[in-house]
């Protein structure tokens, strides 16, 4: 009886601990896996939640998923990596207050023995048309992510793409298509903090980086209150004003995988 007593008052005390967490307001973010993939978002928004006393629900998907929900309502704020997207986004009025926020690059990456040839170019164009030419296995994210954006955009430019079995359309998030190239010892696209938290577990080899079309912007914006009512705006604009902050953008410069800067901040003062 006495162990019933003491079970249901720790139980009573849990739940009474919970009640105010329940009961804080929640900000609705969608954002791309490798803000997620990486840790960047665990690191960063700890911050934010204790100094605001908000919580962020946090959706991570590709790009074109993020805008998607926004556009919908179904978030109040949004932080993606695909600039003319963006742009069409807050053009077409479905959101507002684009900032921003930090960069990293785009690398090439595949087996260690790099069948294709590639390793050490800095032309990312010269880079696919060879991995074409080989007939060697691409994993493509095949999801409307700025990552897969960005790629579709390179084939089109290098005027070659893998045909048949050699190109894999996976529609997944990009530390589940690093794997997935590891296994199949195929080469891929990634951001490079993605895959830095995936380089121990897949053993995949940096083939190409430093070309300027590789550079990754990052923004964040406002779901249109205008279109939809119901949103956080208020909650929306303190995560931009934060993170866009000199102590967000601080918190960003200072996460780091392995002792390498991942993140680089780019807000505007």
């Amino acid at each position: 009886m006495k162990r019933r007593v003491l079970v249901f008052a720790m139980a009573a005390t849990v739940a009474a601990a919970a009640l105010p967490a329940m009961g804080q307001e929640v900000i609705r973010l969608s954002t791309t896996t490798s803000t997620e993939n990486s840790g960047l978002l665990q690191y960063l928004l700890p911050a934010f939640e204790t100094k605001t006393g908000k919580r962020v629900h946090v959706i991570s998907v590709g790009t074109g998923k993020a805008l998607e929900m926004a556009r919908n309502g179904d978030v109040d704020v949004t932080l993606v990596h695909a600039r003319p997207s963006e742009d069409k986004f807050v053009a077409e009025g479905h959101g507002v207050n684009r900032r921003d926020v930090m960069y990293n690059d785009f690398i090439l990456v595949g087996p260690p023995a790099d069948p294709a040839g590639i390793r050490g170019s800095k032309d990312v164009l010269k880079a696919m048309k060879k991995i074409a030419d080989s007939k060697v296995k691409f994993i493509s994210r095949g999801d409307n992510s700025g990552t897969d954006q960005m790629e579709k955009a390179y084939w089109k430019e290098a005027g070659a793409k893998p045909e048949g079995s050699a190109y894999v359309s996976a529609g997944l998030g990009m530390g589940e298509v690093l794997n997935m190239a590891a296994e199949m010892q195929a080469y891929t696209l990634t951001d490079r903090a993605t895959y830095g938290a995936y380089k121990a577990k897949t053993g995949l080899a940096v083939e190409v980086e430093g070309d300027p079309k590789m550079f990754n912007p990052y923004g964040i914006i406002a779901v249109n209150p205008a279109r939809h009512p119901a949103v956080n705006y208020k909650g929306a604009m303190q995560l931009i004003e934060w993170i866009t902050s000199a102590e967000g953008q601080a918190s960003i410069a200072s996460f780091k995988v392995d002792g390498q800067q991942l993140f680089f901040p780019s807000a505007k003062h």
